[in-house]
Protein backbone atom coordinates (compact mmCIF):
# COMPACT_ATOMS: atom_id res chain seq x y z
CA UNK A 1 0.00 0.00 0.00
CA UNK A 2 1.24 3.50 -0.81
CA UNK A 3 0.58 6.68 1.03
CA UNK A 4 -1.55 8.26 -1.26
CA UNK A 5 -4.24 5.43 -0.66
CA UNK A 6 -4.09 6.45 3.25
CA UNK A 7 -3.55 9.63 4.05
CA UNK A 8 -5.10 12.69 4.34
CA UNK A 9 -5.63 15.22 1.72
CA UNK A 10 -7.58 18.21 3.71
CA UNK A 11 -4.27 19.36 4.91
CA UNK A 12 -4.50 22.42 7.47
CA UNK A 13 -1.40 24.96 7.15
CA UNK A 14 -0.41 27.96 8.47
CA UNK A 15 2.54 30.27 7.21
CA UNK A 16 6.08 30.96 9.60
CA UNK A 17 4.54 34.42 10.57
CA UNK A 18 1.57 33.53 11.65
CA UNK A 19 1.17 33.36 15.76
CA UNK A 20 1.32 30.85 18.07
CA UNK A 21 -2.46 31.90 19.36
CA UNK A 22 -3.46 31.24 15.95
CA UNK A 23 -2.05 27.59 15.87
CA UNK A 24 -3.18 27.12 19.18
CA UNK A 25 -7.17 28.49 18.07
CA UNK A 26 -6.59 26.32 14.57
CA UNK A 27 -5.46 23.35 16.12
CA UNK A 28 -8.28 23.39 19.19
CA UNK A 29 -10.83 24.34 16.14
CA UNK A 30 -9.89 21.32 14.00
CA UNK A 31 -8.91 18.97 17.03
CA UNK A 32 -5.46 17.78 15.03
CA UNK A 33 -2.17 17.70 17.08
CA UNK A 34 0.22 18.99 13.86
CA UNK A 35 0.54 21.30 11.78
CA UNK A 36 2.58 21.99 8.68
CA UNK A 37 3.79 25.19 8.14
CA UNK A 38 4.24 26.71 4.68
CA UNK A 39 5.40 29.31 2.44
CA UNK A 40 4.02 31.59 0.07
CA UNK A 41 4.16 28.77 -2.66
CA UNK A 42 2.97 25.95 -0.92
CA UNK A 43 6.19 24.73 0.46
CA UNK A 44 6.73 22.88 3.52
CA UNK A 45 9.14 24.44 5.96
CA UNK A 46 8.52 23.48 9.20
CA UNK A 47 6.27 21.32 11.35
CA UNK A 48 4.49 22.57 14.66
CA UNK A 49 3.15 20.13 16.86
CA UNK A 50 0.79 20.41 19.72
CA UNK A 51 3.81 19.97 22.32
CA UNK A 52 5.50 22.20 20.46
CA UNK A 53 2.40 25.00 21.74
CA UNK A 54 2.97 23.37 25.34
CA UNK A 55 6.85 23.88 25.94
CA UNK A 56 6.27 27.79 24.38
CA UNK A 57 3.22 28.47 26.17
CA UNK A 58 3.50 29.01 29.76
CA UNK A 59 1.90 26.98 32.38
CA UNK A 60 -1.80 28.92 34.09
CA UNK A 61 0.13 27.86 37.55
CA UNK A 62 3.33 29.66 37.81
CA UNK A 63 1.14 32.86 38.55
CA UNK A 64 1.16 35.87 36.27
CA UNK A 65 1.63 34.85 32.80
CA UNK A 66 3.43 36.61 29.74
CA UNK A 67 0.71 36.93 26.87
CA UNK A 68 3.10 38.40 24.61
CA UNK A 69 4.30 34.93 24.12
CA UNK A 70 0.94 34.06 22.05
CA UNK A 71 2.23 36.76 19.65
CA UNK A 72 5.64 34.88 18.59
CA UNK A 73 6.22 33.59 14.87
CA UNK A 74 5.77 30.13 14.45
CA UNK A 75 9.10 30.24 12.76
CA UNK A 76 10.39 30.74 16.49
CA UNK A 77 9.12 27.29 17.51
CA UNK A 78 8.97 25.29 14.42
CA UNK A 79 10.95 22.08 13.45
CA UNK A 80 12.62 23.36 10.69
CA UNK A 81 13.42 21.18 7.14
CA UNK A 82 11.14 18.44 8.47
CA UNK A 83 11.09 15.00 6.99
CA UNK A 84 8.56 14.47 4.41
CA UNK A 85 7.33 11.12 2.07
CA UNK A 86 6.00 11.26 -1.09
CA UNK A 87 2.30 9.74 -1.85
CA UNK A 88 4.28 7.44 -4.02
CA UNK A 89 6.29 5.68 -1.00
CA UNK A 90 5.29 2.58 1.06
CA UNK A 91 3.17 2.86 4.13
CA UNK A 92 5.68 0.37 5.35
CA UNK A 93 8.77 2.37 4.76
CA UNK A 94 6.72 5.01 6.44
CA UNK A 95 6.40 3.11 9.11
CA UNK A 96 10.27 2.95 9.72
CA UNK A 97 10.85 6.24 9.27
CA UNK A 98 8.28 7.24 11.92
CA UNK A 99 9.68 4.21 13.88
CA UNK A 100 13.58 5.33 13.80
CA UNK A 101 13.17 9.07 14.26
CA UNK A 102 10.58 9.10 16.86
CA UNK A 103 8.52 11.38 14.76
CA UNK A 104 3.99 12.12 15.03
CA UNK A 105 3.65 13.33 11.57
CA UNK A 106 4.90 13.18 8.44
CA UNK A 107 4.07 15.36 5.80
CA UNK A 108 3.23 14.55 2.19
CA UNK A 109 5.01 16.40 -0.68
CA UNK A 110 4.33 16.43 -4.11
CA UNK A 111 5.93 18.75 -7.26
CA UNK A 112 7.12 21.19 -3.76
CA UNK A 113 3.89 21.27 -2.44
CA UNK A 114 2.09 19.44 0.66
CA UNK A 115 -0.26 17.25 -0.75
CA UNK A 116 -1.44 15.23 2.24
CA UNK A 117 -0.36 14.13 5.81
CA UNK A 118 -0.15 11.11 8.34
CA UNK A 119 0.88 10.96 11.68
CA UNK A 120 1.66 8.02 13.95
CA UNK A 121 -2.36 7.61 14.71
CA UNK A 122 -2.98 7.02 11.23
CA UNK A 123 -0.66 4.16 10.93
CA UNK A 124 -2.14 2.53 13.93
CA UNK A 125 -5.79 2.81 12.40
CA UNK A 126 -4.28 1.51 9.29
CA UNK A 127 -2.29 -1.69 10.99
CA UNK A 128 -5.56 -2.70 12.76
CA UNK A 129 -7.38 -2.41 9.35
CA UNK A 130 -4.71 -4.70 7.79
CA UNK A 131 -4.72 -7.25 10.78
CA UNK A 132 -8.51 -8.03 10.52
CA UNK A 133 -8.38 -6.96 14.71
CA UNK A 134 -11.27 -5.21 14.64
CA UNK A 135 -13.13 -8.10 13.32
CA UNK A 136 -14.70 -10.60 14.98
CA UNK A 137 -12.38 -14.36 14.57
CA UNK A 138 -9.37 -15.64 16.44
CA UNK A 139 -5.80 -15.51 16.35
CA UNK A 140 -3.47 -18.51 15.59
CA UNK A 141 0.19 -18.57 15.66
CA UNK A 142 2.19 -21.63 13.73
CA UNK A 143 5.86 -21.73 14.18
CA UNK A 144 7.50 -22.99 10.54
CA UNK A 145 10.00 -23.55 9.10
CA UNK A 146 11.79 -20.82 7.09
CA UNK A 147 11.90 -22.45 3.61
CA UNK A 148 10.44 -22.03 0.03
CA UNK A 149 6.50 -23.14 0.08
CA UNK A 150 6.15 -23.53 3.31
CA UNK A 151 2.87 -21.10 3.42
CA UNK A 152 1.27 -23.52 0.97
CA UNK A 153 1.06 -26.44 3.28
CA UNK A 154 -0.08 -24.46 5.79
CA UNK A 155 -2.79 -22.44 3.94
CA UNK A 156 -3.91 -25.99 2.64
CA UNK A 157 -5.12 -26.76 5.91
CA UNK A 158 -7.26 -23.36 5.98
CA UNK A 159 -8.77 -24.38 2.46
CA UNK A 160 -9.76 -27.81 3.54
CA UNK A 161 -11.24 -26.33 6.56
CA UNK A 162 -13.31 -23.87 4.88
CA UNK A 163 -11.51 -21.17 6.94
CA UNK A 164 -11.54 -17.19 5.57
CA UNK A 165 -8.39 -15.61 6.65
CA UNK A 166 -8.84 -12.27 7.68
CA UNK A 167 -4.90 -11.64 7.92
CA UNK A 168 -1.84 -12.92 7.90
CA UNK A 169 1.68 -11.24 9.64
CA UNK A 170 4.93 -13.03 9.28
CA UNK A 171 7.88 -12.44 12.40
CA UNK A 172 10.95 -13.93 12.62
CA UNK A 173 11.45 -16.50 15.45
CA UNK A 174 14.60 -15.18 17.69
CA UNK A 175 13.91 -19.05 19.41
CA UNK A 176 14.88 -20.57 16.37
CA UNK A 177 16.90 -18.34 13.48
CA UNK A 178 16.08 -20.98 11.00
CA UNK A 179 11.90 -20.64 11.65
CA UNK A 180 9.43 -17.92 11.23
CA UNK A 181 6.15 -17.16 13.17
CA UNK A 182 3.15 -17.00 11.19
CA UNK A 183 0.33 -15.06 12.92
CA UNK A 184 -2.81 -15.46 11.12
CA UNK A 185 -6.31 -13.91 12.32
CA UNK A 186 -9.05 -16.46 10.87
CA UNK A 187 -12.88 -15.72 10.82
CA UNK A 188 -13.73 -18.27 13.48
CA UNK A 189 -14.74 -18.04 17.08
CA UNK A 190 -13.72 -21.82 17.31
CA UNK A 191 -10.45 -22.76 15.28
CA UNK A 192 -9.93 -26.20 17.69
CA UNK A 193 -10.69 -27.76 14.09
CA UNK A 194 -7.80 -26.11 12.40
CA UNK A 195 -5.67 -25.99 15.13
CA UNK A 196 -5.92 -30.50 15.27
CA UNK A 197 -5.71 -30.59 11.79
CA UNK A 198 -2.40 -28.22 11.54
CA UNK A 199 -0.86 -30.43 14.20
CA UNK A 200 -1.74 -33.89 12.35
CA UNK A 201 0.37 -31.86 9.58
CA UNK A 202 3.08 -31.37 11.42
CA UNK A 203 3.29 -27.57 12.43
CA UNK A 204 3.95 -26.08 15.52
CA UNK A 205 1.42 -24.46 16.87
CA UNK A 206 2.49 -22.04 19.64
CA UNK A 207 -1.36 -20.32 20.18
CA UNK A 208 -3.63 -20.89 21.34
CA UNK A 209 -2.02 -23.40 23.59
CA UNK A 210 -5.12 -25.01 25.10
CA UNK A 211 -5.45 -27.55 27.79
CA UNK A 212 -5.08 -31.28 26.29
CA UNK A 213 -4.02 -30.00 22.33
CA UNK A 214 -0.23 -30.10 22.99
CA UNK A 215 1.77 -32.01 20.85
Amino acid sequence: MILEEMMNTDVVTLGPGHTIREARELMEDRKIRHLPIVDDEGGIVGVVSDRDLKEAIPSSLIGKQDLSVYETPLSDIMTKDPMVAHPLDFVEDAAVIFYENGIGCLPVVSSGKVVGIITETDLLYRYIELTGASKPGSQIEVRVPDVAGVLFGVFKVFYEQNANVLSVLVYPDKERLDHKILVIRVKTMNPLAIIEQLRKEGYDVLWPNLPGMQQ
